[in-house]
């Protein structure tokens, strides 16, 4: 019960609605109350009439009684259907405070989640599966919200109708089952973070899954996570189902109890009949808050195993912090690596070792190396997606970890290798990178520059055209070049590409080398690349080799040393030759 302590904020948040709630509620419980007193009231005045009636047998005056009982009892009926319309009047507003105040933290409690998500770093993305992300933003959110509303309601109005005696003879066979609900919904929720998570990684890779004729085993791996999905809730369903007889059993015992008790209490003339039918009444008015002790247990219980799954990443810290947030201004592109090494926190593989190199604002450097030689890790490092292990980050001489980290990332425009559209328009997409809503015009002309106007306009929809989840409309160039559109659009004053044109023809990569010739001339710009671009002077090269820098220079002094850059331009220029050939 301890994870639900973090809703208190939100109980307190919405205060007033939660009083209100359980004002209203105790009101219309006293109504509610009030029902079995006017119908003993009913009963004893119907039996002393029928016995007065008796006693007039044969005379006239005994008409006039009938007349009397029967406005009387007319009387009676309207004044209880009157309290049942007051009671259910304050029954919808306990639900239009209660309830809608759940949903209210529902909302607050997604959003809390979500902007904890964001905050967080790369490295915790990379430990968490993103089925088992959304599951507990959404399934368990939900689970939370039957505790904040229906539960409390419930309780409330449990307590306001209930004597603490009946409390008392259930609490021990709720405490053990309570326990085991715990337990079970815990790895329910577990187990549907990983149905999740297999749904997600199946739709996403559904080209490979197909490619490779692979879908039975993958249909055959979900069902049998799904049976193991089914198992757990049918026994969790068992468990919860022993609530309803038993509540049902003792309200039934309770009832023959109150019958028999009270008719000798009658017939030794110390109560009266109607005294018993008002005791029924009560008793069976107990069912359904009785029956309810054992779903409010069930309720609470599974939201506390669903808070405490929330609570885990929500306590989970970031290790990168943001040291002036509302820091807006210009960079004037001054790069320098210090001597920084960095090792992958959650794997402990060494990326980058002693890597040091400087480049003046304005100046254009590549980075070339084979896979796993670092040269992504350089692009996350400047970006701050982590912090280096040793060594230190310079810009504009002043290290990164100093600087506005949001101001920072929006002045720096970084395609990534691994090129990711959201499900929306191509408009939109591009749009994404601006900080100002752009024209029509101005997102027309950065796709010129990303040379993927054309293509935009050659599809039915033009620029409205839905991509698809992850782009998965457009081919592997159109989603790079949208990407660098996207890019370009925030008018970057750093320009990170990491082999973002791997995917284009020579042509189109001609046409974007020379949109960065001219409008990139004074943008400090790193392309991170596997082949050689001869369009694109660069000021500098660094060739990688297990994160250390094994050559540096320009491409004539790199050419001379015949070294591992030689070897790709050689290679390149024989593919090329080929290419022309065929």
């Amino acid at each position: 019960m301890r994870e639900l302590k973090f809703l208190n904020r939100f109980f307190w948040k919405y205060r007033w609605r939660l009083a209100l709630g359980i004002i209203f509620i105790c009101i219309s419980n006293y109504f509610q109350v009030l029902q079995p007193q006017v119908i003993r009231e009913a009963l004893d005045l119907v039996i002393d009439y029928i016995n007065t009636y008796g006693i007039y047998d044969g005379f006239e005056v005994q008409g006039e009684f009938f007349g009397i009982l029967s406005h009387t009892l007319m009387l009676f009926a309207g004044l209880v259907l009157f309290l049942a319309l007051v009671m259910g009047f304050f029954l919808y507003l306990t639900r239009q405070t209660i309830i809608v105040m759940s949903r209210l933290i529902e909302y607050d409690l997604r959003e809390v989640i979500f902007n904890h998500y964001e905050d967080l770093s790369l490295e915790f993305y990379k430990r968490n599966n993103t089925g088992d992300l959304m599951n507990r933003i959404t399934e368990d959110v939900n689970k939370v919200r039957m505790y904040l509303g229906p539960a409390v309601m419930y309780c409330a109005n449990l307590i306001s109708t209930i004597i603490f005696v009946i409390a008392s003879m259930l609490a021990v066979s709720i405490y053990y089952v309570s326990n085991i609900i715990h337990t079970r919904s815990t790895l329910i929720q577990q187990q549907l973070s990983k149905l999740t998570s297999i749904a997600q990684e199946v739709f996403s890779g559904i080209r490979v899954v197909k490619s490779y004729v692979r879908e039975r085993q993958q249909v055959q791996y979900f069902e049998k996570q799904s049976d193991v999905y089914k198992d757990m809730s049918v026994n969790l369903a068992k468990v919860d189902a022993w609530f309803f007889p038993l509540m049902v059993f003792m309200v039934g015992a309770a009832t023959v109890l109150t019958v028999y008790v009270g008719g000798l209490q009658v017939v030794a003339g110390e109560i009266s009949a109607g005294n018993i039918a008002e005791f029924v009444i009560y008793v069976n008015m107990l069912t359904w808050p009785v029956t309810a002790i054992g779903w409010i247990a069930s309720i609470v219980q599974q939201a506390a195993a669903s808070q405490k799954r929330i609570n885990e990443f929500l306590d989970t810290k970031t290790t990168i912090t943001d040291p002036d947030p509302g820091y807006r201004g210009a960079i004037k592109g001054d790069i320098t690596f210090d001597n920084v090494t960095f090792v992958y926190p959650d794997t402990g593989i060494k990326a980058i070792d002693k890597l040091s190199f400087t480049l003046k604002a304005g100046e254009k450097l590549a980075i070339i190396g084979r896979t796993g030689s670092g040269k992504t890790s350089v692009a996350d490092l400047l970006l701050r997606m982590y912090d280096v292990t040793s060594g230190r980050i310079l810009i504009d001489g002043q290290d990164i970890r100093e600087m506005g980290l949001a101001n920072l990332r929006r002045k720096i425009g970084y395609v990534p290798q691994d090129v990711f559209l959201f499900s929306d328009t191509i408009k939109a997409n591009i749009a994404f990178g601006a900080d100002h809503s752009p024209s029509q015009e101005e997102i027309e002309q950065f796709a010129k520059y990303a040379a993927v106007y054309k293509d935009i306009e050659g599809l039915t929809l033009g620029f409205d055209t839905l991509v698809g989840e992850r782009g998965v409309t457009l081919s592997g160039g159109q989603k790079q070049r949208v990407s660098i559109a996207r890019a370009l659009i925030k008018r970057p004053d750093i320009v990170i590409l990491d082999d973002s044109l791997s995917a284009v023809d020579t042509n189109t990569e001609q046409q974007i080398l020379g949109y960065f010739n001219q409008a990139l001339q004074e943008k400090t710009s790193i392309i991170i690349t596997h082949r050689i671009y001869g369009h694109l002077t660069f000021d500098k090269i660094i060739v990688l080799e297990r994160g250390r820098v094994a050559e540096v220079g320009t491409h004539e002094e790199l050419l001379a040393n015949g070294g591992y850059y030689s070897e790709i331009l050689e290679r390149q220029m024989a593919e090329e030759v080929e290419e022309r050939e065929e």
